[in-house]
């Protein structure tokens, strides 16, 4: 068996490195595995990186968009197995093992893990409590019938049915996952398939993530008259859902102690009302394609 680890990449060598030693301290696993990356358009490619390992390619796609890239490197995998994970993810000893163990089966088609927040240090920041509980629930999104693609496994196969991964202008993980069951695919969770993710640094970067994903939200709907008053309501309603979280804070096992979750309802509150207001403003313009339109392009 081989499996195809495919890294979409920008601008984020510092954390492809940490990813790849990750990769090669895997544990409990005996399948053969390559590692392709993805270049999406860096200022600079991550040649020096990848070129420490044998067992990794990189190669470059021109298309901006992280699905452009993963469909690079998947016409360029040999593999049995098509495992995704993002270029600033790190795989736990035991990812390649969950993975191998989910499709030994032979039923296993399309498999999603676990994502969680990697603290920098023992003192969190004022994002990572939040982002702990709230921005990776991958368990959740499987339940909705599609995975992050930052942690994701499936089969060449299904790809071959299901088609490639969507541009820039839609949310390709959850387009992809909607039309993988709309085939008759069904994704399994896999807790023990885990990653983990670095917190966002500033405010801004998850605004920026959340605008994306309300433009993308928008569009689907812009169209639909009632969909759209629907819209309104909606957007008063995550504005004010912050006051119904305080169950979720108080025990969420993704965080420990009084301070974490202080601060976790302190950003979520935040984030909410700004979520609110951005709906609203979408609303207003009416098109929401010139904020879709951009990955995280810098």
């Amino acid at each position: 068996m081989l499996i195809s680890v495919i890294i979409p990449h920008l601008n984020q060598e510092q954390y492809l490195r940490i990813g790849l030693e990750a990769l090669h301290a895997q544990q409990n696993y005996t399948a053969e595995i390559e590692i392709i990356v993805v270049d999406n358009g860096s200022n600079q490619l991550p040649s020096s990186t990848c070129s420490a390992w044998p067992d990794v390619r990189l190669i470059s796609e021109p298309m901006p968009g992280p699905g452009p890239a993963r469909n690079r490197g998947i016409k360029e995998a040999r593999g049995n197995i098509l495992a995704f994970i993002d270029a600033d993810c790190r795989a736990d000893s035991n990812w390649l093992a969950a993975i191998e163990k989910a499709f030994a089966d032979g039923q296993t088609h399309i498999i999603g893990g676990d994502v969680r927040v990697g603290y920098k240090s023992s003192r969190p920041t004022f994002l990572e409590p939040y982002e702990s509980i709230y921005s990776y629930r991958n368990n959740e999104h499987i339940q909705e019938g599609f995975s992050g693609t930052g942690n994701l496994a499936t089969l060449p196969s299904v790809v071959r049915s299901v088609g490639p991964f969507a541009g820039i202008d839609v949310a390709e993980d959850r387009d992809w996952g909607l039309r993988a069951g709309a085939a008759g695919y069904r994704i399994r969770y896999v807790p023990e398939m885990i990653v983990f993710h670095p917190a966002r640094e500033t405010f801004a970067e998850l605004t920026q993530k959340w605008d994306r994903h309300i433009a993308h939200d928008y569009e689907r709907i812009r169209s639909n008259r009632l969909a759209v008053l629907r819209w309104l309501g909606r957007a008063i309603a995550v504005a004010v859902s912050p006051l119904f979280e305080f169950r979720t804070l108080l025990f969420s096992p993704r965080v420990s102690g009084p301070w974490e979750r202080i601060l976790a309802f302190l950003c979520l509150a935040r984030i909410r009302i700004y979520r609110g207001a951005r709906m609203v403003d979408i609303l207003l313009q009416g098109d929401g394609r010139a904020i879709s339109g951009a990955w995280n392009r810098r």
